[in-house]
């Protein structure tokens, strides 16, 4: 392994202080400028989670943040899915009792969840200041297959996993009764969409699928909150243009006889016009591109990431 190899990434050592965004009543965003982000909902006897932050250390300043807004037990966690920058910081939410994910994701968590904690930890320095805290993988407690409602006195937030797209487990929470989605990483708002771990020809049905529920505000993975529903619908076209674009080089690379070099030189000098300055696309690329490259040759599921095989891509891509 080349040790010298350093990630888009290792440059970004600017911290972000994530905000409290009151998106309706008792519904929260925890927005960051482009790290991951979060949420809560305040119900009459208990706080959720959407997500958590990737070490106790960050999940701490989350947590003193929703104390400021309420006092309320945060009893339950919602994870969108299984990328250890969401989910690491739970352990720092003491009171919780119920872990609540696809199952889909809580397969993720048992076929590549210790891979998927290495690798992102070299990928993340800034966001993994701290990770001697963590205490193990977080392990969902209560999972299920296409949709499940989680009620909140009379407000349901409905859990629904809409295909597969960003993982082999998105869920995105919805609040039909105020047309709040949170999408996690299904839907990003100008910022570098990953796919290293995707279903990239599957994702865009996903996305016609979100755009169905006609979401009038949208906390997407990255980037600031979406309102208004036809700025969350451009939200997700964009998305879309995104993956399209990636996969529309990436197959013409494999049409022309391009290596995986030459399919991400395509795929750069491709989509770096309209994509290229939105934060974290000089990070995903490689990753994306890679994994365009393997589902187009008829590798049907996302080969699990190590920090080793992290370290080849990044040298044969951008050494």
């Amino acid at each position: 392994m080349n040790t010298s190899v350093s990630f888009a990434s290792a440059s970004d050592t600017r911290e972000q202080k994530p905000q409290v965004r009151e998106l309706a009543p008792k519904v929260y965003g925890y927005i960051s400028d482009f790290d991951p982000n979060c949420g809560f909902i305040v119900g009459d006897d208990q706080v959720v989670l959407i997500d958590t932050r990737p070490t106790p250390r960050m999940a701490r300043d989350f947590l003193a943040d929703i104390r400021r807004i309420t006092d309320k037990p945060i009893r339950t966690i919602v994870l969108t899915h299984y990328h250890a920058v969401r989910v690491m910081g739970a352990s720092a939410f003491d009171e919780v009792e119920t872990i609540v994910a696809s199952q889909g994701t809580i397969d993720w968590v048992h076929e590549r969840g210790q891979a998927d904690f290495d690798s992102e930890v070299g990928r993340f320095p800034r966001l993994f200041a701290g990770v001697e805290e963590i205490p193990g993988l977080t392990v969902p407690t209560l999972g299920f297959d296409r949709e499940m409602s989680l009620w909140l006195g009379d407000r349901e937030v409905r859990l629904m996993c809409l295909g597969r797209g960003h993982s082999g487990g998105d869920t995105v929470a919805w609040l039909p009764d105020c047309g709040v989605l949170f999408s996690g990483d299904v839907v990003e708002n100008r910022c570098g969409v990953y796919a290293g771990d995707a279903y990239i020809q599957d994702w865009a049905g996903t996305l016609d699928a979100v755009a169905a529920l006609e979401p009038r505000v949208l906390v997407p993975g990255r980037g600031a909150v979406v309102e208004g529903q036809a700025a969350c619908a451009e939200a997700i076209a964009l998305t879309k243009a995104f993956l399209s674009t990636l996969i529309g080089a990436v197959r013409e690379g494999i049409d022309g006889g391009d290596s995986l070099r030459g399919c991400f030189e395509r795929a750069e000098r491709a989509m770096k016009p309209r994509f290229g300055d939105w934060p974290v696309f000089q990070h995903v690329l490689p990753f994306d591109v890679s994994r365009a490259y393997d589902e187009l040759r008829g590798i049907e599921h996302p080969v699990v990431w190590t920090a080793d095989r992290d370290r080849d891509l990044w040298q044969t891509l951008r050494g």
